[in-house]
């Protein structure tokens, strides 16, 4: 028995060291790659339409940093950054000390070519003869869906840096020689898939019965991009022919009464829109054109790609004091990262307009704790005045409010984004209108969203650029990009120099001309730039 043990471990010994000894066996085995492999079937594909969408989700869900958000809203003409809270978005109210190692700026980058080159791959191998599983009219729905976000990507981009590297073939090995093309390129690849994208997308009822769901890209997604992204390139005309698409479709309308899961307590139909249950079209917004949904990651796993500080940037600190405790009715756990300026406050609205009424923006705060130490102030009015207005108990926008009572804290911020509404298609309706010369078209176009406001209306004499930027604010306050769209229309400067100068806020925009073209775009980061041994990544003006 012995014996027979022996010659088993020899035997397994001489097979070690022969193996051991095979070159096949030192031969080295790539378990990952620098890209994805080339798909080839509609799960496959599907699978990374859906990637897209996550990537896109963290621009709203970028925790890293928590500035991040404010870095597109303050030291614009509609907010500054409180003195309590200082992190990334410095640079963007004191432009002195904006440079090109800005983290934004960065991240801004990595974000957009990520999402280009996830999109390529998809548009590369979308084209192969050995792609399985997909009807004529898939494949090319497919390819529209990824050239949406590949043109979302780079009109980004053109808006924020102006010509940048064209990249547009997966990208499967290191490159160090990038040049920037020139912007008129950028918007002509911009331009040429959202006009496919328009054409092969389905409508958003198509959505629905496709997928079960209306967060998938439709074809009104690319419409409007295409005529934000046209009123960019000077080209008003075309724009108001995408506006006039969406709107003549008749597959969305203004919300103008009340609905959904609070419809029976007190509010307006506009503050309708925001509330959680309420934001998507199959419960009931028929506003909506593109919401990027999330789910509360402690209920249901995977639900957010990050979490979100929306809550925390806009709304007050109120919980600091005493007598206030957070709620459900307050908006739960904020940090008043940045706060509305004066002119925001105080100027922008007319006494009646819906958008500024106490359902949208909350200006007084009552004591709600009724223990004993608070018992004497329970329900009474806080005093408005002194510091506190800076940031605790500063009038703030109620539309990114959201409490949960298993997370007090709040960390995250559990609603849906609406990142494209009816609204926003007329004011850009009414913008192509006007730099065409046809201020009454653009006139009555805004009437339409003042008479939901029940605002006074306007007419051809008060319409203006100035005025279409004033009513995109108090349209969309906290809901777009207000950075990107001053920097789109060319106004960041002007406005932002004239409006958000208050006495009391930490005095913002040193370093910002109007005169200028300096900071005019954002840097170039210098991380590319270092990079790039190769070839030369030309850096904007001011850096």
């Amino acid at each position: 028995m012995k014996k027979t043990i022996y010659i088993l471990v020899g035997l397994f010994l001489m097979i070690q060291t022969f193996v051991s000894c095979s070159k096949s066996f030192l031969d080295e085995k790539n378990y990952s790659a620098y890209a994805a492999e080339t798909l080839t079937d509609s799960l496959g594909f599907q699978a990374s339409l859906v990637g897209l969408y996550t990537q896109a989700s963290y621009w709203q869900t970028y925790t890293d940093n928590q500035g991040w958000l404010c870095v597109w809203q303050v030291g614009t003409d509609i907010a500054y950054s409180t003195p309590n809270q200082v992190s990334m978005e410095v640079p963007y109210y004191n432009y002195a000390l904006l440079t090109s190692t800005d983290g934004a700026a960065s991240y801004t980058w990595r974000w957009a070519y990520q999402l280009i080159n996830n999109a390529n791959t998809i548009i590369s191998s979308i084209k192969s003869s050995s792609v399985s599983g997909l009807s004529t009219t898939g494949k090319l729905r497919t390819e529209a869906e990824a050239k949406f976000f590949r043109a979302y990507a780079y009109n980004t981009l053109a808006t924020c840096f102006g010509g940048v590297p064209l990249v547009t073939e997966p990208v499967t090995t290191p490159r160090t020689n990038y040049t920037r093309a020139a912007l008129s390129d950028v918007d002509s690849l911009i331009k040429n898939d959202l006009v496919f994208a328009a054409a092969n997308l389905p409508n958003i009822d198509q959505v629905f019965t496709l997928f079960a769901t209306t967060g998938r890209a439709n074809s009104a997604m690319a419409q409007q991009l295409l005529a934000t992204a046209y009123l960019r390139m000077g080209q008003p005309a075309k724009a108001e022919v995408q506006c006039n698409s969406i709107i003549s479709s008749g597959k969305f309308s203004l919300i103008t009464n009340r609905y959904g899961i609070k419809s029976s307590q007190p509010g307006d139909p506009f503050s309708d829109m925001f509330i959680y249950g309420n934001q998507r079209r199959k419960q009931g917004n028929t506003e909506a054109i593109w919401v990027l949904e999330q789910e509360n990651p402690n209920t249901l796993a995977g639900g957010s790609t990050g979490s979100p500080q929306h809550r925390r940037v806009w709304g007050a600190a109120y919980y600091n004091i005493a007598g206030l405790s957070l709620c459900d009715s307050l908006g739960g756990r904020s940090l008043a990262r940045l706060r509305l300026n004066n002119w925001v406050l105080y100027k922008l609205y007319a006494a009646s307009d819906m958008r500024s009424s106490r359902f949208n923006i909350r200006r007084r705060y009552t004591y709600n704790n009724p223990s004993s130490t608070y018992s004497s102030l329970y329900g009474k009015l806080v005093p408005y005045s002194g510091p506190d207005t800076i940031y605790k108990i500063c009038p703030s926008i109620t539309k990114w409010g959201q409490y949960d009572p298993n997370d007090a804290f709040g960390y995250g911020m559990w609603k849906d984004f609406i990142l494209m509404r009816l609204g926003e298609t007329y004011l850009l309706l009414a913008e192509a209108q006007f730099k065409q010369g046809r201020s009454g078209d653009a006139a009555t176009t805004i009437n339409i969203l003042r008479n939901r406001a029940k605002a006074p209306l306007v007419s051809a004499s008060d319409i203006s650029l100035d005025f279409i930027l004033d009513e995109r604010a108090r349209e969309l306050l906290g809901e777009e990009n207000r950075r990107m769209t001053l920097m789109r229309t060319g106004m960041l400067a002007k406005r932002a120099l004239r409006l958000n100068q208050d006495v009391g806020c930490p005095k913002p925009l040193a370093g910002l001309d109007s005169t200028s073209t300096d900071k005019v775009l954002m840097p170039i980061p210098q991380s590319e730039i270092d990079l790039n041994k190769d070839a030369k990544l030309e850096q904007n003006k001011g850096y």
